[in-house]
């Protein structure tokens, strides 16, 4: 008798079709379906032909292939795709079978699913995915939350196809429950919305500011893939800058200018707000992106306010290096402001998520996987209470030794007119942050002016309120005192 299935897999584009290639890897027998069928034969004697991958041309088939407990991994459009399958699903399965959504779901959805289908007898589990095509077919990280019951189950599954650090570790570990999984993997979505746009404003301001060839970008990248810049990205970046066109002129410099996004930056940015945490780079992130949709309207008003971009006078290797350490230490703001609220989130759900643990999800096989995280994590087990990564010994110095010349670019920058919203909030953040007093004390005064929304006193013990009758003439009954 054929041996069944250990886990079916239902999606075949290029991220289910390289996971379950992994999967075969691995010695794991995967049962694999796609709504078009014809998609599981062309997977079969394609990629996957010699492998032991079967294929399955219904759900009913998918499922009598399967081990129990039964464990179906959806890699599918995120969203109503995922409730669908999940209902094609449920009249096959059985009490204490598994689903697992490996797409980019909202975590409010996996929440709502976890306990629904918990309710029904069936364990779900939402785990983020990262890494891309590569990622999924060599080692991804992986970010699993949800129904715990199921982890023993997908455990041996998932870390296998993980990326492993230097020592060997998994790049998967369990986060949390309910949407906790999700949760990370759309703030780990909003750092790399960060991560790329602090890279195209080091970018802009070599090649417009300092009149830097490509090929001496491509160069300075790479030499930086070898300081604590060290990621992915920074990895990539000396690629394309690198790559020739036909024409034997950089490709990139054919690619038009619009940036496009598929939401998770997005929903980090909604997520920030809802929680009161200031992810004010994250949000410039999203913010640029949508800027640079505007490309007509971008033409007209350079036109109108006759824009020109002033070159940089000085050295240039100090300047180089002076846009390493400003790119260095927004980078760690990045990430303090994601772990924020991450720690924000947790706290909330009572989702009971290892921070240090996350740092090390993230250190091999996602996008943005960089030489720092084993820092973070270090940070983090060296002190779990840590409500601010700049404050570890390690990234306060790096930190405070940027500042001088992360001032001069930024300020450079807007002097010259080249557009650096991430930057500039990141040290404006910093700024703020690290400010015993703030002139929030006017604000409180005007809202307590027009609104009578009172304010405390630096005289007073915390929580008592006062109301002034700033004209003589708004009375002194006071509006009721709350923070959204």
């Amino acid at each position: 008798m054929t041996k069944k299935g250990d886990i079916g897999v239902i999606g075949l584009a290029v991220m289910g079709q390289n996971l379950i290639l992994n999967m075969n890897d691995h010695g794991f027998k995967v049962v694999a379906y796609n709504r078009t069928t014809s998609k599981v034969d062309e997977f079969l004697q394609g990629s996957a032909k010699g492998t032991d991958i079967i294929g399955a041309y219904s759900i009913e088939d998918l499922v009598s292939k399967l081990e129990k407990p039964r464990k179906v991994m959806l890699m599918v459009r995120a969203g109503e795709v995922v409730d669908q399958f999940i209902e094609s699903l449920l009249p096959h399965l059985e009490q204490g079978d598994i689903i697992i959504d490996g797409g980019n779901s909202n975590y409010p959805d996996t929440n709502r699913r976890v306990k629904a289908l918990a309710d029904k007898g069936i364990r779900f589990v939402g785990a983020g995915v990262s890494g891309g095509e590569e990622g999924a077919r060599h080692g991804p990280s992986i970010m699993p939350g949800g129904n715990e019951e199921a982890w023993q189950y997908v455990k041996p599954i998932l870390q296998a196809i993980s990326a492993k650090t230097d020592k060997g570790e998994p790049c998967c570990d369990w986060v949390g429950k309910e949407g906790a999984g999700h949760f990370v993997k759309m703030v780990h979505n909003g750092i790399e919305y960060g991560d790329m746009q602090l890279i195209c404003e080091a970018y802009q301001f070599m090649k417009d500011g300092l009149g830097l060839s490509y090929d001496e970008m491509q160069q300075i990248f790479s030499d930086w893939k070898k300081t604590e810049l060290d990621s992915y990205l920074i990895d990539i970046t000396a690629d394309i800058l690198g790559y020739k066109d036909t024409d034997n002129k950089p490709l990139v410099e054919n690619i038009l200018d619009t940036a496009g996004q598929k939401g998770t930056g997005k929903w980090t940015g909604i997520n920030a707000l809802d929680f009161g945490i200031p992810l004010t780079l994250i949000t410039e992130s999203v913010f640029a992106r949508c800027v640079s949709s505007f490309k007509d309207q971008r033409i007209q008003a350079s036109k109108l306010f006759n824009k020109t971009i002033a070159k940089v006078d000085g050295d240039k290797k100090q300047w180089i290096e002076a846009v390493r350490q400003a790119l260095l230490a927004s980078k760690i703001i990045s990430y303090a402001q994601g772990f924020m609220l991450i720690r924000e989130a947790s706290e909330n759900f009572d989702w009971n998520i290892d921070y240090g643990a996350t740092a090390l999800l993230w250190r091999e096989g996602c996008i943005i996987r960089s030489r720092f995280l084993g820092n973070i994590r270090d940070a983090y087990e060296n002190n779990p209470d840590l409500v601010f990564l700049g404050a570890d010994p390690y990234f306060k110095n790096i930190l405070q030794n940027a500042l001088a010349d992360w001032r001069k670019v930024v300020a450079k920058s807007i002097e010259i007119g080249i557009p650096m919203p991430c930057m500039a909030s990141a040290i404006t953040f910093l700024d703020g942050y690290t400010s015993e007093k703030l002139p929030a004390n006017l604000l409180q005064a005007q809202r307590d002016y027009f609104g009578a929304h009172t304010y405390e006193r630096v005289d007073r013990p915390r929580g008592e309120f006062f109301h002034t009758n700033w004209t003589g003439r708004g009375g002194n009954a006071a509006s009721t005192t709350y923070d959204v």
